[in-house]
């Protein structure tokens, strides 16, 4: 482990009343190095070896770290190793999407233990709450846990679901702004519940368990039925002042016929679903289209170039207004196809961004599809685990003691 890579994006703080960040940076730091010691600890947050003694020994306690043997060959005692125990804690995970309903149960050391999805074209609140009632036991029978062992649901969806005017909206589906969303969860078993936007929970899933543990600074892009982003500055999920950062999806950018539309128009599931449809392919998949198909495979590669060629202006003004080590893609396209797209955005990102300063690399994220409840997971797990400002809000609702 060499501390002075993790220092800039880690740092804790000996003042008073900062303990629960300091827990966070703490489990931050282990999570990210692996198995370390103490010493190890302090050096890469700043925090005092008392601080991190403190801490670490109240976390073993609580079982959420385990012991991993000691550290040899140094003079004095032996150094005690210290790692995440996955059996520490574990949660809930639920996206809500225009084409799909996923559950996931996760563990603390971030692994999917469990996974129930359901593709439905545009889920109303009734649907997302019969799916939840119905599976949530199954759920928790195929991951092995029991229902004491469960910290909380966190659920991610779009801002705005039911608003945004998007190809086969149904007429009523604007019910959405009227829903309390955490209501939807009351049963079969009554737990705390948080709510966050879908991009957010994939961004921050990214930066605990994906190549955040290698950048510190990055902007998502999450790639489902429409296009959201989110923003990582030092380890930190940054929300902006209204909690709606990263809204690249809105952004108004030629549609290669003269038109200005919405980019999340044409770089979106919805976008490669009405490529097909104008193909004649309307019964083609866009969550794993065939491309042993000639004509889909000819759909997909020019989704690519349209999408490419549709984001180059977007992440100009990324480079240059936020400055990010990379921009990461994820969402529910296959991995050959994000590859696609980022190799593509990178070769025209370097052909008209010239006169940028600086080019973040364009890369494909590691979380899968499953990126946003993998995130949302991660919410009820936040006082233990994210590193945050104290500013920061977090949408909670409490829908049963």
């Amino acid at each position: 482990m060499d501390g002075r890579e993790r220092s800039s994006l880690l740092a804790g703080a000996n003042i008073e009343h900062a303990g629960q960040h300091n827990q966070r940076v703490v489990l931050h730091a282990i999570r990210v190095n692996g198995t370390v010691t103490r010493a190890d600890i302090a050096a890469v947050t700043g925090l005092t070896h008392a601080t991190v003694t403190n801490i670490t020994n109240r976390l073993l306690d609580d079982g959420l770290l385990a012991r991993a043997g000691q550290r040899r060959g140094a003079r004095g005692q032996p150094a005690v190793r210290l790692t995440i125990n996955p059996a520490g804690a574990c949660s809930i995970g639920v996206n809500i999407d225009r084409d799909h309903l996923t559950l996931v149960a996760v563990d603390f050391g971030g692994a999917v233990r469990a996974r129930i999805s359901r593709d439905m074209a545009f889920p109303m609140p009734a649907d997302v709450r019969a799916f939840h009632a119905e599976e949530f036991d199954r759920l928790l029978a195929i991951a092995g846990i029991g229902r004491e062992q469960v910290a909380g649901v966190g659920v991610a969806l779009p801002d705005q679901i039911g608003e945004v005017d998007l190809p086969g909206r149904p007429a009523d589906y604007g019910e959405w702004a009227d829903t309390d969303v955490a209501s939807l969860f009351v049963e079969p078993h009554p737990l705390r519940v948080w709510v966050e936007n879908d991009a957010a929970a994939a961004a921050i899933g990214e930066m605990q368990f994906g190549l955040g543990q290698r950048y510190g600074s990055f902007f998502y892009l999450l790639v489902t039925y429409a296009l959201g982003g989110g923003l990582v500055v030092n380890s930190l999920y940054d929300r902006g002042a209204n909690g709606r950062s990263g809204e690249i999806g809105f952004l108004m950018v030629d549609d290669g016929a003269g038109r200005q539309v919405p980019l999340q128009n044409l770089v979106s599931l919805a976008g490669l679903a009405r490529r097909f449809e104008a193909a004649g392919l309307a019964g083609a998949s866009v969550r794993s289209p065939d491309q042993a198909n000639p004509a889909v495979a000819r759909e997909v590669q020019a989704w690519v170039e349209h999408s490419a060629r549709a984001l180059v202006q977007p992440l100009i003004a990324v480079n240059c207004l936020i400055d990010p080590e990379t921009v990461l893609i994820g969402g529910r396209l296959p991995v050959a196809i994000v590859d696609q797209l980022a190799r593509r955005t990178n070769a025209l990102l370097r052909i008209h961004g010239r006169n940028a300063p600086v080019l973040a690399p364009v890369q494909a994220a590691a979380q899968a599809e499953d990126a946003a409840a993998v995130g949302a997971a991660l919410l009820p797990f936040e006082d233990l685990l994210l590193p945050a400002d104290a500013g920061a809000a977090r949408r909670l609702s409490l829908v049963a003691a």
